[in-house]
C-alpha cells in the first residue's frame, strides 16, 4: 500500500497500489461537457495521466500548466489528461481563463472511479493524491509516480521521458 502525507500529515488511500506492468485499471470520469469518459476512450494512445487535488491550488496548477505547455511536442500518438476531483464546471473556467486547452481534463467527483480504480483517494479529504501514469498503447502501466508529499512536485522530466520512450 502507498504511504502518503498531505500538509506533512499522513493520508489513508484504500484500494490497490497501481504498477508498472501492470493493466491500467478502468475508470469512469466526466468531461468538462458532463459527458462519462472511460479508458476506452482514449484507445490507441499513449497517456500521461496527471493527477491533481485540485487545479485551484498552486502547484497543482503549475502541474497542468507544464503538461499542457509539453503536450504539443508530444506528437499525435499521446494524450495528456490531468484528473482531479473539481467539479467540470470549475475545471472548464479553469482552463478557459489559463489557456489551456491540448489537454483533457476528467472529473472524478461524482463517485471516486478513477481514485477507487488507482488507489487514490484520500479518505481523509475525498480528493485524489498527486500522481503521474504512462500507459502504453496496449493499456499497460509504463510509469507510475505516487508522490509522497502530496504539496511536492512530480518528477516532471522523468514522465515526459517515459513518454518519449514509448514514441521512439
Amino acid at each position: 500500500m502507498v504511504q502518503i502525507t498531505f500538509k506533512q500529515n499522513p493520508v489513508t488511500l484504500p484500494g490497490n497500489e497501481v504498477k508498472v506492468g501492470d493493466q491500467a485499471p478502468d475508470f469512469t470520469a466526466l468531461s468538462n461537457s458532463l459527458e462519462p469518459k472511460t479508458l476506452q476512450d482514449f484507445k490507441g494512445k499513449v497517456l500521461l495521466v496527471s493527477v491533481v487535488p485540485s487545479l485551484d491550488t498552486g502547484v497543482c496548477s503549475d502541474q497542468t500548466k507544464r503538461f499542457s505547455e509539453e503536450a504539443a511536442s508530444l506528437g499525435e500518438d499521446v494524450e495528456v489528461l490531468t484528473v482531479s476531483c473539481d467539479l467540470p464546471f470549475a475545471q472548464k473556467r479553469w482552463t478557459e481563463i489559463n489557456g489551456v486547452d491540448s489537454i483533457t481534463t476528467l472529473s472524478d467527483h461524482r463517485d471516486l472511479s478513477f481514485g477507487e480504480a488507482y488507489g487514490l483517494t484520500m479518505q481523509e479529504l475525498r480528493l485524489l493524491a498527486r500522481s503521474i501514469f504512462v500507459v502504453d498503447k496496449d493499456g499497460k502501466v509504463a510509469y507510475v509516480e505516487y508522490v509522497a508529499e502530496g504539496t511536492d512536485h512530480p518528477d516532471y522530466d522523468k514522465a515526459l521521458e517515459a513518454v518519449k520512450e514509448l514514441t521512439n
